[in-house]
């Protein structure tokens, strides 16, 4: 009778075993490495003031994996992507980052957006879950200097696109250079990497910057202030409403100087708010220009307007694209199971990597920031188009 009941209790006891082990595979297949999907997760401000930038970033990066899906996967595996609003907040991003991976069970964050919102998500996501987040959008030198696992990115930084602007300014001829930027930290640090890198190039040229409150509206005074300064080029490191302003007021004022700006200058909000008056503007951008007589361009503007009507074909739905699209080429090389281990053990091994919208991208294990290329982009005939190829900007001291 003992016998029977011990039986009978063990039994009990793995068939509780079985249900449990079940749940938990219900609830995060990906994590196990399911054979038919692979859930991934973002955060986006999809509402808040920094929405504009946030839903077409979405969009760009939802169109490729819809397309993916559409071709049968990766290696057969479906992509869940599971995207979630972080109203640009970090604090609301943390408690983002513990569902996607505590509910939804992500086995990676792909193409989310954010610097400190991203940021402020990796003690518990990278940490103390050790899940990668790949292709962010946004970022400092401090993500990737030293190397941080799981944690590797594309998108070049910000002041490795000032770099490339000084030594630009400077190969066409500018001996005074004037750099107007807004008076928060991140700007400010960006413009003072302009001087060195124009200096490196042409030892002769003079860099002065010309400090805005951020936000400025008027920017009358502003354009006072350079016409006084006759320098022979101006970069404008500026968000793209502001460099709008500049380029209205400077065409009021009759001051022609060449313009120069970095990724955030170059965006369709640019045109769009200053007209004809952006003609001719020269920037650096992360992407080619949308509008490129590209396949691979082509092939982004197919897809967003398929999968992601009403949404323009721009500069930053193509950023969210090639963040999806690295993804997904990196991916595709795992043999097994898509775990977070794999994953990260992938990006690492990740070499030559080309989406054919983005610079070519190479890791490895202590460089886990995959590019520092950048492409030139012109303002002509009020559309921006792509000039030359990606090239690398100078290296900073």
């Amino acid at each position: 009778m003992r016998r029977r009941t011990t039986r009978a209790l063990i039994a009990a006891l793995a068939a509780m075993l079985a249900v449990v082990a079940s749940a938990c595979g219900t609830k995060n297949p990906s994590a196990a490495g399911d054979d038919k999907v692979i859930k991934i997760g973002a955060w986006y401000p999809l509402t808040g003031a920094l929405a504009s930038f946030g839903i077409p970033e979405r969009a760009g990066a939802d169109a490729y994996f819809k397309s993916v899906n559409a071709r049968g996967g990766i290696n057969g595996r479906k992509i869940d992507w599971v995207v979630k609003d972080s109203a640009f907040d970090p604090q609301q991003t943390v408690q983002v980052a513990r569902r996607l991976v505590d509910q939804d069970g992500v086995v990676a964050i792909v193409a989310a957006n954010g610097t400190a919102q991203s940021q402020a998500t990796f003690p518990f996501v990278l940490e103390q879950k050790k899940v990668p987040v790949l292709n962010p959008l946004g970022g400092d030198a401090t993500w990737y200097r030293p190397a941080r696992d799981g944690l590797f990115g594309l998108q070049t930084l910000y002041e490795d696109q000032a770099a490339a602007l000084g030594d630009w300014v400077a190969r066409d001829g500018a001996k005074k250079v004037l750099v107007v930027h807004s008076d928060p930290a991140a700007f400010v640090n960006v413009a003072k990497e302009i001087g060195p890198a124009a200096r490196k190039a042409d030892p002769s040229v003079r860099v002065k910057r010309l400090k805005v409150k951020f936000q400025t509206s008027d920017y009358s005074p502003v354009i006072s202030k350079v016409k006084a300064e006759k320098p022979d080029a101006v970069v404008l490191i500026l968000a793209s409403a502001e460099a709008a302003s500049y380029l209205k007021e400077a065409k009021l004022q009759g001051l022609s100087t060449p313009v120069y700006g970095y990724a955030p200058v170059a965006a369709q909000s640019t045109l769009t708010l200053a007209g004809k008056a952006a003609e001719g503007v020269r920037a650096v951008q992360l992407v080619k220009s949308p509008n490129d007589d590209d396949p691979a361009v082509e092939e982004f503007r197919t897809a967003m307007a398929k999968y992601e009507k009403g949404q323009p074909a721009d500069f930053i739905t193509l950023w969210g694209w090639e963040a999806a699209k690295a993804f997904v080429e990196i991916a595709k090389t795992i043999d097994g199971p898509v775990t977070s281990e794999a994953l990260t053990a992938a990006y690492e091994k990740a070499k030559a990597v080309d989406t054919g919208v983005g610079p070519v991208l190479s890791f490895s294990p202590d460089n886990h920031l995959g590019t520092r290329d950048v492409q030139k982009v012109v303002v002509r005939n009020g559309r921006w188009e792509s000039q030359g190829d990606f090239f690398t900007p100078p290296t900073r001291d």
